[in-house]
């Protein structure tokens, strides 16, 4: 009886929305040959992880078996599924294989941080394959808010496994591949042992609208506003840039494009063909030139990034371009939940400069790129899987997707970041659990979640910073009284002293009161110091500082 096996692990991606990164393996126990599927981002925010610039999943587990790794496959270009690959990439060392549109983007990414782009593959579509060790895997062409966006039919000698990746049943997409029943049940022919989808529209009840829908609304809103006109949207959504842009040609305007990812991506489609017919565009000096009403702005910005173009055209000028009362701004995106503040903080400014701000609440400038609920239902019918293991969302869309699988009859297994799954037998079973986590970017450096630098961050960012220096003679003796430094705290607290006064006051009293042993020994010595900043703060201003003391010996 063979011990071989088919296991699926993410170390990104379930558990949450973002971060994407699944492991596939086949072989004896603790020796499987290894398969990737994405390697992505996630963004961070001010409360969990300040300074931060991205998030990274921990690919420790993996790195450690990168001689166990044979290839790294990526679904499509959005930066939850591509964005860590030139970080992360060296530490793996596997070819990386996408379609061209992605394999273009990965490229650049590769470049971007000095790793060779020639470790980066194009491969065609279904029904070619890659070889990979023991697998066999082919991209299924599919349709979501990016181009050539993919599904992977992945072969084993235990049975087929299909990774939808993201996706939505669009069969006006406007650029790049409608979604095809047939080719998804052609694919689906002989049995499929586990479809691992998309979780992230579970809990949306309606069918999904298709992107073909959004140009008449759209162009009938440009035509109608009286001054200039801006949009922003997901630079990635090449299809939403186009439709953009010809509602703006449609209404006789000159069209601009603004930020370096909107431009990246558009230039990324025209090399890779899948977008040739854009609309022309004009530099944003020469649109300095026209009437207001004869200018359309496509912009970056739609989550409310600070260095994006919305974001600075709110705060003043963008590349000499101010916006002013009557002008429109338009949000042709969904807002993605934890950056509600940054997007309303956007639309204040606009509005206090009299910009008249219209956002996606009335449905009709926006659609989702991911499958809704009954989308989900008619992908399981199609492919009839023995087994849905739902991904790409939080906890509480797993457990639902789990559910809606029930109702059609079909079983499921729920896998968090972390579950290692054996697929193998007639039903999944959990195999093992792994060690999974964070990576921060932090500036130019790839830190863990574990280092406790962001813990440390927040605490004094919280509490605030206190620096205590002491110098003490040859003798072990206080020379003279010890002194602070205060960052991020009041001046005086409750005894209406100044708050320097007092905690030095109270740490010379320490000193004075210090044995042999505690002034000989600088661990003790800056272990009591510290308990008694700390204590001597809360009790005037209620509050416990981050202490570092630094304790100077003369001779």
């Amino acid at each position: 009886m063979s011990r071989e096996r088919l296991i699926y692990l993410p170390l990104g991606g379930a558990g949450e929305i973002g971060m994407n990164a699944y492991v596939y393996g086949y072989g004896e126990p603790d020796n499987e040959r290894l398969i990737l599927v994405d390697l992505g981002v996630t963004f961070p925010d001010m409360d969990g992880s300040p300074g931060v610039d991205l998030i990274m999943p921990d690919i420790s587990w993996l790195a450690d078996r990168a001689d166990r790794l044979d290839a790294i496959f990526v679904t499509h270009a959005h930066e939850d599924h591509v964005g860590a690959i030139g970080r992360l990439w060296s530490r793996l060392g596997a070819p990386v294989h996408a379609r061209p549109f992605t394999a273009n983007i990965a490229r650049r990414k590769m470049e971007e941080e000095g790793q060779s782009p020639d470790n980066v593959r194009s491969a065609s579509a279904w029904p070619e394959r890659v070889q990979a060790g023991p697998f066999s895997v082919a991209f299924l062409p599919v349709s979501h808010s990016i181009p050539e966006s993919a599904g992977l039919v992945i072969d084993t000698p235990a049975g087929r496994v299909i990774h939808s990746g993201d996706f939505k049943l669009d069969p006006t997409p406007v650029v790049g591949e409608a979604f095809d029943p047939d080719l998804w049940a052609e694919a689906s022919k002989g049995g499929v042992k586990a479809l691992v989808c998309d979780s992230t529209n579970v809990f949306s009840d309606h069918p999904g609208r298709s992107e073909g829908d959004l140009g008449p609304a759209i162009t009938k809103l440009v035509q109608d506003a009286p001054a200039m006109v801006v949009a922003t949207t997901f630079a990635s959504n090449v299809a939403r840039v186009k439709t953009l842009a010809e509602a703006g040609r449609s209404a006789g305007r000159s069209v601009v494009l603004l930020g370096r990812a909107m431009r990246r991506m558009i230039e990324a489609a025209v090399e890779t063909g899948v977008l040739s017919d854009f609309p022309p565009v004009i530099d944003p000096d020469d649109a300095k030139t026209l009437p207001r009403d004869a200018v359309m702005l496509i912009v970056t910005g739609s989550q409310g990034e600070r260095r994006a173009a919305s974001a600075q055209l709110a705060r003043g000028k963008y590349r000499g371009l101010e916006l002013k009362e009557g002008d429109l701004f338009l949000f042709s995106s969904k807002t993605i939940p934890g950056n509600e503040r940054g997007v309303i903080r956007v639309m204040n400014q606009f509005s206090e400069k009299g910009v008249d701000v219209v956002d996606d609440s009335s449905g009709l400038y926006h659609v989702s790129g991911h499958a809704n609920r009954p989308d989900l239902q008619r992908l399981h019918g199609i492919v009839k899987p023995d087994t849905v293991i739902p991904m790409h969302g939080e906890h509480r869309h797993l457990r639902a997707h789990a559910k809606l699988a029930a109702v059609s009859g079909v079983g499921s297994a729920l896998a968090v970041n972390g579950t290692m799954l054996d697929l193998t037998g007639d039903a999944p079973k959990v195999a093992d659990y792994v060690e999974t986590g964070r990576l921060y970017l932090d500036g130019s450096v790839i830190i863990g979640a574990l280092d406790g630098i962001v813990r440390d961050r927040i605490r004094m960012a919280l509490n605030g910073h206190v620096t205590v220096t002491v110098i003490l003679d040859e003798d072990d003796e206080p020379l003279g009284e010890p002194w602070c430094d205060l960052m991020g705290l009041p001046e005086t607290g409750t005894s209406g002293a100044a708050l320097t006064e007092v905690l030095e006051a109270d740490l010379h009293q320490f000193l004075m009161r210090a044995g042999d042993k505690t002034l000989t020994d600088d661990d003790k010595l800056s272990e009591g110091l510290r308990r008694v900043a700390r204590q001597s703060a809360l009790t005037e201003i209620g509050r416990k500082p981050e202490v570092t003391v630094v304790v100077s010996r003369l001779g």
